[in-house]
């Protein structure tokens, strides 16, 4: 359990600030992540990794010199936003491209994607290598999720850059590397969110769960715990059955520490692992044994190989000297600290006063109404959290939490001569900034989408543009996403709350009638999404423990659209 906190919901952002204290004299701290101080020598390609907070070292933990130039952090078990790692990654370049390195889950692959575009958007040569080491999490290479085995690409990559190679080679390097890398986990016991009392999951007592994923999600399937000369034969015979095709004798190996099990009880497992890793043919090279990803307190470990050949054991042998990761003892004297120029920013707010003062009126309802979900969310937050913790990470109640209080926070800094569309903007671009995760990045650019159609220069605002409206953010949900009605997510509430709003108002009710009946049907899609099997996202792995609960985010749209619906029927009554 995490003991060391003030507020929990500001855990990431604090213990960021002390790692940032503590390594001054080699990494500085940017808007979103760290990146490394710069040594006098030739650029070099800039190698961006970054995933939500809880896995240290991983991530700013490995950025230095041999490794990561920079790091991108997010919550707890959440994608940094968009903004986030395109800042990261502007900080971090010098001149040579940026190439972003991630683990293989939605809200990472959209966040970066995003800002890869932005940043190619501006003359920058941006790539991505995604990592799909863990493979208890699918059949298909393609649709892994990234464990342990982030550390051997970023290495690789890490290395190739440190060297000199250009972009197309760091790339295929580090493509290369995730190619050539297997991982399979196990969990003692479940890790714990700051602030919370419970884990995220539990594991039955005399039972490990084999297949775990490193954001709280319990294993695939529990089985009786095992001796460590057993464990380790799991482990490694389990790994060596999914090595890849013609693959050479010599492998790089992590046996990966979670978060609580101690350092001892790894070089116990070892004693296991290295012989029988021996046994089978294999000549290992440089192997570690430690913490290096990590999920908060979870009791359990993980078993990570990449297969060797002569390009990538040179970058798997190089030196390399980080905060939490060395493999030599690289002057810090020799790295420089920021320019004036680098520690520049440029954040700022910029207000679009309105000539409409219809458009004034409508972002007095849509304050109202961002209040209203921000306190119908902080009184359901436990709630979603533990919904979300049966198949996936539990985050979705903090998430969204963290969304909409960000949202409500941006827009009382605006002025009174804002317009309704400026004010869904600017509280979609602070959602998705410090929510994070899928979640965050969908309402986020759903609100900005809602309220782009909006606008603010009409002079009133009907119940079909409304519905329009409220259309155009299903739609940017949908296509952002990825995900189909069907498929166990919130979109399973959201299109039968647009269907039936759009036919209401097409049959002459109100806005707040027709938004209260919608609001109604959205609120009994819900519920009945506990029938699905999810199909996309974290919850995919683990279909069968998800049948029987509802989907988090479905009850959260539902508990959104029937706060908003109070607002309209009270203003209606007020005129």
């Amino acid at each position: 359990m995490t003991r060391i906190f003030d507020d929990p919901a500001e855990f990431a952002d604090d213990q960021l600030a002390g790692f940032l204290d503590l390594y001054a004299d080699r990494v500085r701290g940017v808007h979103g992540g760290v990146v490394a101080h710069r040594g006098d020598g030739d650029p070099q390609v800039a190698v961006v990794i970054g995933g939500g907070s809880g896995h240290y070292p991983a991530f700013c933990g490995t950025v230095g010199p041999g490794m990561a130039h920079g790091a991108v952090v997010g919550n707890i078990f959440t994608s940094p936003s968009a903004a986030q790692a395109y800042s990261v990654a502007k900080a971090a370049d010098q001149g040579r491209g940026v190439v972003f390195s991630f683990g293989n889950y939605a809200g990472d692959t959209i966040n970066f994607g995003i800002a890869a575009d932005r940043l190619r958007a501006e003359g920058i040569d941006t790539r991505i290598v995604v990592v799909t080491d863990d493979v208890a999490s699918a059949e298909e290479e393609t649709r892994r999720r990234g464990i342990a085995g982030d550390f051997t690409v970023f290495k690789a990559m890490g290395a190739a850059a440190a060297r000199g190679a250009d972009i197309d080679e760091v790339e295929r390097l580090g493509r290369a590397a995730n190619a050539a890398t297997r991982t399979l986990g196990v969990a003692f016991s479940g890790c714990t969110m700051p602030g919370e009392d419970e884990p995220l999951f539990s594991v039955p007592e005399g039972h490990l769960g084999l297949g775990l994923g490193i954001h709280g999600e319990p294993g695939i399937r529990d089985v009786p715990m095992l001796p460590a000369r057993e464990l380790a034969e799991l482990l490694v015979d389990d790994v060596l059955t999914h090595a890849p095709a013609g693959a050479p004798g010599r492998v790089g190996v992590i046996l990966n520490g979670l978060g609580t099990t101690k350092y001892e009880e790894l070089f116990l497992l070892w004693r296991h692992v290295a012989p029988r890793l021996r046994d089978a043919g294999l000549e290992i090279v440089d192997p570690e044994v430690g913490e290096l990803v990590t999920s908060l307190d979870m009791g359990g470990c993980s078993l990570t190989l990449m297969w060797l050949d002569d390009e990538l054991e040179p970058l798997w042998r190089a030196d390399a000297y980080t905060p939490a990761y060395r493999k030599t003892a690289a002057p810090v004297a020799a790295l420089r600290g920021p320019t004036a120029d680098e520690l520049a920013e440029a954040d700022a707010v910029v207000t679009a006063p309105s000539s409409s003062a219809g458009a004034r009126d409508l972002a007095t309802t849509v304050r109202s109404a961002l209040d209203a979900v921000a306190a119908t969310i902080r009184e359901h937050e436990h709630e979603l959290g533990r919904i979300d913790a049966v198949a996936g990470d539990g985050d979705h109640g903090r998430g969204m939490a963290k969304g909409i209080t960000a949202a409500t926070a941006r827009v009382g800094e605006l002025g009174d001569d804002v317009g309704g569309g400026w004010v869904l903007q600017q509280a979609g671009q602070a959602w998705a900034e410090r929510a994070g995760g899928t979640s965050g990045v969908l309402w986020g650019a759903a609100l900005e989408a809602l309220g782009r159609h909006l606008g603010d220069t009409a002079d009133e605002y009907p119940a079909a543009t409304v519905a329009a409206g409220v259309r155009e953010f299903a739609t940017t949900i949908q296509q952002l996403g990825g995900a189909q009605a069907g498929d166990k997510t919130l979109l399973d509430a959201l299109l039968p709350f647009v269907d039936e709003l759009e036919r209401r108002v097409g049959d002459g009710d109100g806005l707040a009638a027709a938004w209260t009946a919608a609001a109604a049907t959205a609120t009994d899609a819900a519920a009945a999404t506990a029938d699905l099997r999810p199909r996309v996202g974290r919850a995919r792995p683990l279909a069968e423990k998800s049948v029987g609960t509802p989907d988090a985010g479905a009850t959260s749209l539902g508990l959104i659209v029937t706060a908003v619906a109070d607002v309209l029927t009270s203003q209606e009554e007020q005129t």
